[in-house]
């Protein structure tokens, strides 16, 4: 009797277990939809296979990590997609998820593409902006998610590489005027990671300001690999922290490195976990990771 009895409670117990788990919630960047595209807002994402497109209402999805593991610290990803679409479950769901697993509050951007057919939007005008408001939105709310607003990095695969680096090395002050309260916030990152970014924001002379960073490509990426070492370099002339990794194989386009075959780009993903945790960005008592304000 005594084990049928286990049995049935732990049957019970499946529900409560897979309901408590709360799925992320997607959060618009701005109430009313962004600026000048208001009448959009209500325009369906298109969704196909491993991507999405379409995007008028750009939004960050939030996901939690378990209570026990949050460390206060926070990402906003940027998936890749050359600004045509979003390569979102590999490049945004997934690393989030991973990111949540390690104590991280991750949120997953959806940006507006200025590269997609038929697109009203500019690159380096609408992408930045909605990479800025990311992060400020991030930042006003670090409270409710029960986050440091010191410790809120920005993380990019490929062209959503560019969005970090457009986001990064610009202006990143609020505006001490605006009517909306959200951009008085600086939108300056705590710390950059960049997996294959594309070469468009990457600057000549990384400012002083600049966050710490972890950049990670292929050197077969014909790509993306070059943006990487011209960072490291610029990096170490301005003598900011930085870490980087350029595998021997693995291409463009590896994610989180779950579809590889080769164990080095499968493993990427631990010595990202292992750069935060060394940097302090995972410390729940955190020991000023980053210095640059």
């Amino acid at each position: 009797m005594n084990v049928r009895l286990a049995i049935c409670m732990l049957i019970c117990l499946v529900p409560v277990v897979a309901f408590s788990q709360q799925p992320p919630q997607e959060i618009p960047l701005w109430p009313n939809g962004a600026p000048g595209f208001e009448s959009r807002r209500n325009e369906p994402v298109v969704a196909k296979d491993y991507w999405i497109a379409n995007i008028h209402n750009p939004t960050v999805t939030v996901y939690l990590p378990p209570k026990d593991k949050a460390t206060g610290a926070a990402v906003v990803i940027c998936p890749g997609g050359g600004h045509r679409l979003l390569v979102f479950n590999a490049e945004g769901d997934e690393p989030a998820r991973f990111l949540a697993s390690i104590g991280v509050v991750a949120f997953a951007l959806k940006y507006r593409l200025g590269r997609e057919e038929g697109s009203p939007y500019s690159i380096e005008k609408h992408a930045r902006a909605d990479g800025q408001r990311a992060m400020r939105l991030v930042r006003s709310r670090a409270k409710e998610w029960n986050i440091d607003p010191e410790r809120i990095g920005l993380m990019g695969f490929s062209a959503g590489g560019e969005v970090v680096s457009m986001v990064a090395f610009g202006n990143t002050d609020g505006d001490s005027h605006a009517a909306d309260t959200v951009d008085r916030i600086s939108c300056r990152p705590n710390f950059l990671i960049m997996i294959y970014p594309g070469p468009l924001g990457i600057p000549d002379v990384v400012p002083p300001t600049a966050p710490s960073a972890f950049l990670l490509a292929a050197d077969d990426d014909q790509c993306c690999s070059p943006p990487v070492v011209k960072l490291l370099q610029r990096y170490r002339e301005a003598r900011i922290p930085v870490e980087a990794h350029i595998y021997t194989q693995g291409s463009h386009g590896f994610n989180m490195g779950n579809r590889s075959k080769l164990f080095s780009i499968k493993g990427w993903p631990q010595r990202l976990a292992d750069w935060l945790a060394d940097n302090h960005f995972l410390d729940k008592t955190p020991q000023v990771a980053d210095r640059r304000h």
